[in-house]
Parts: C-alpha cells; structure tokens; sequence
C-alpha cells in the first residue's frame, strides 16, 4: 500500500503527535508498506531515526507571511520552496519557536482550514502536485488544523483520506472565542469527506465525536505504540541506587503538571518517610516556559529541599532510557485529559511503574496493563498519597513495574500500533471502493 501520511512539525521541540507519527510511518515501511512522511509548518523532531520526506510543505515562515501580506500570495514555488528549506525552519524555529502564542493564530487558523479560497493556496496547490505525482493509495491526515487539504484533495485526487486525532482540541481551546467558533464549524465541514478517523484512545474518541459533531462509529481506536529498541528488562539494567526517585520525563510546562509534583513532593516530604528521596526531571524546556521553571526552582529552595531536585534538561533516545533506568516511579501528572501518554509507555518499557491522574488516556492505559496507580487530577495531596503508597511497598512497585514491562510488549508495540492502523486504512479503501 502507497501511504501519504501527513504531519504537522512542532517548532524545534520533541512533539508526543511528531514522534508516534514517525514511529508509525518507520513500523509501516518495516512491514513493506510505502509510507511516505510529509512534514507540514516545520521539520519533525524525534529521538529516533527521522524517517519523513526532505522537504517541508506549507512551511510556517511562507504560510505566515503569505496571511500577513499579498505579496507573498504569489511567489514563484522556488521562493516558497527556498522559505520552506528544513534548515532554514529549524533555525527559525530555535531563535523564535514556542514565543508564538496560539491565541494569537487565530486568522491564520482560519485561513488554514479555508483550503483553496485562504490566503494558503499556492502552498496547497504545491502539496496537491506532489501528491498528484506519487499518488498514493489513502491519504492520512494527522491533525484536523489540516483539513482545509481534504475537499480540493478530493477533487483532484480521489483517494480515501483518514484523520487523525491526537490533541488538537488543545490548540483550538486556546484560540478566542470567535476564532474557536468558526475554526471548529470550518473543520466540521471540511471533515464531511474523511473516510475514517483514528484516536488514540477510547475516551478521546468519545470526546471528539462530540467535539467534532463526527459520527462514532467511523472513528477507530488504535493506541499508540513504541519501538522497544533499547529498553531492557528491569532485572537486566543497572541495579537502582538509593535513594528512592521519583522522575518527571516530559515537556517542561504547566499543561504537564510538573508544578502539581512539586507541591505533592514537598507534602511527601513533610511526611518524614522518606529521609533521602528525590526528584530528577527530564524534558524539552521552551523559551516560553523558562519563567515557569524558575519559579519552581525559587519555590523548591524556599521550602528547602533543592538537594533533593535535579533537572537533567533534555535527553536523548540513549539519555531517556537511561533516565527511566535511574528512577524508582515515574508521574507526568497532566492538567488536560492527555489522549497519548507516550511517556508513560517509555516508563513501562523499562519497567517503571507509573502514578497518574485518572483521566484521559490514563485509565485504559493501566487498565490495559496493571502497571500504575491512578489519583484524582489536579490534586497535590492525591498524588502525594499513591507516590507515598508505591515508594513504601517495594513488592508492589517491582510487581507493577513488571505488568508495565510486559503490557507494554503485548498491546503497545510499534508494530501492533501499525498493525492496527493499516486495518483501518483497509477499511477506508473497502469503504470507498465503487
């Protein structure tokens, strides 16, 4: 099967929706599929192999400039493809990524998702041409922010187009109301087309089909998966010395909870169980959340255990796995109904059991496999208690952490994930089939 499989770049940060894309185009073509992975706004970054095309459509400094001014509606396609030049995106997005607030996108939202009639549709038309040239069989589409491609993409090219959906609520609950509005009536539209969805649990696609106006039973559940290269049984990796750690693998920000660990960590604490316990932090850390880190860093010496916290920064594929060796129990404690958490996976994958907020994609994830606690969201004081729980039974955590290590292999593999995705883009094809 020849897959066109398009997703969105996210500046110059490790994306959770980036790198499960990349993951699954890497697991399609290992399994003797054509997968061809189109970047769109910027390149892709992940910690394993890149596996996407060399080139970037619609490129966010050329789609920017061509919202703001006519004259950029009407360059000559090597001008486009000069702005569109990965390295040149890449350097922009270093210098100036993450300073862009979404709320600020809203007309760019809109044009967007106006497909041929926005300010856009010389890039659109250089991304149908491609398309037209290397025709593949279906078309994945992995952000709805998109879905002003599918009714030109349609006409022109015939093929069934699936969706993905893996958080772009978040992007648009952020927009002002009237941009918010009119982008999700523009998506509904535009989504008349699609064949068939993807979410990447049961409850998101619960939401969505509300959120969206979509019908139900068109959107598949396929979970996310990882490649397990590298990742060892817990037995087999370097013994864990104490003290006791607590560890935080995730984008460094406010939507990601780490504030809540700190506070549920400094009430573990003042409990007087855990005389050398630690924190150790890992993660993608964006100018726009630099304040943010600080401020917990100022709060943590205030209350006096700066000993016991390390930030690590960001790691790579090696550094992770050597991370998630390092700790004891893992927690990524969100604020938002997290629809991947890849994190937690990369957790089971070396054995580490997980404490988590019992919402979003949390739940089906340990109930799928065993391998967590589950506390009430938002709750310092929860989360302070199952760290407690899993800290003091070393039983129960090696036993959690070995359901992880296992459920991880037998539901949340690369290779299952790709499994399941090509069914469903099967039956899309069946479905559009004269």
């Amino acid at each position: 099967m020849r897959i066109a499989y398009i997703t969105a770049g996210a500046a110059d940060m490790y994306c959770g929706s980036c790198m499960r894309d990349n993951t699954l185009a890497a697991a399609l073509i290992a399994q003797g599929h054509e997968c061809l992975l189109l970047p769109t706004y910027t390149p892709i970054r992940t910690d394993e192999a890149d596996v996407s095309e060399g080139r970037v459509f619609f490129g966010g400094i050329g789609i920017y400039l061509a919202q703001k001014s006519r004259l950029f509606r009407h360059l000559p396609g090597f001008v486009n493809r000069t702005l569109s030049r990965p390295g040149l995106l890449r350097w922009v997005s270093r210098k100036f990524g993450m300073k862009t607030r979404p709320e600020d996108l809203g007309d760019l939202t809109l044009s967007m998702l106006r497909g041929e009639h926005g300010h856009q549709r010389a890039a659109l038309e250089e991304l149908l041409r491609w398309l037209e040239a290397h025709r593949p069989d279906i078309v994945c589409i992995t952000v709805t922010l998109l879905s002003g491609i599918v009714p030109e993409l349609q006409r022109r090219l015939r093929v069934p187009v699936v969706m993905t959906l893996q958080g772009d609520d978040i992007f648009l609950d952020w927009l002002p109301a009237a941009h918010r509005e009119q982008a999700l009536a523009l998506i509904r539209d535009n989504c008349r087309q699609v064949s068939a969805y993807i979410a990447t649990c049961r409850s998101y696609a619960d939401f969505m089909a509300d959120y969206l106006g979509a019908p139900r039973e068109r959107i598949h559940v396929v979970y996310p998966g990882i490649q397990l290269n590298g990742f060892v049984k817990p037995s087999e990796s370097a013994a864990k010395q104490s003290p006791a750690t607590v560890g935080y693998l995730a984008r460094v920000c406010p939507e990601k909870g780490l504030h809540l660990l700190v506070d549920a960590f400094h009430q573990l604490l003042q409990g007087g169980d855990f005389p050398a316990v630690r924190l150790r932090v890992a993660g993608y850390l964006g100018e726009r959340d630099r304040h943010y880190l600080s401020e917990l860093r100022q709060r943590i010496e205030k209350q006096g255990w700066a000993d016991r916290f390390e930030y690590v920064g960001e790691v790579d594929h090696a550094g992770k796995i050597a991370f998630l060796q390092s700790i004891d129990v893992f927690s990524a404690p969100t604020t938002y109904r997290e629809p991947k958490g890849l994190y937690v996976l990369e957790a089971w994958a070396a054995g580490v059991p997980v404490v988590q907020p019992r919402h979003g994609s949390f739940p089906e994830l340990v109930e799928m496999t065993g391998g967590g606690l589950l506390v009430e969201p938002e709750s310092p004081a929860a989360l302070a208690h199952g760290l407690r729980e899993m800290l003091l039974d070393e039983e129960r955590r090696r036993r959690l952490g070995e359901l992880g290590w296992r459920g991880v292999r037998e539901h949340f593999s690369a290779e299952t994930m790709a499994a399941k995705a090509l069914a469903v883009f099967d039956h899309a094809l069946k479905r559009e089939a004269p």
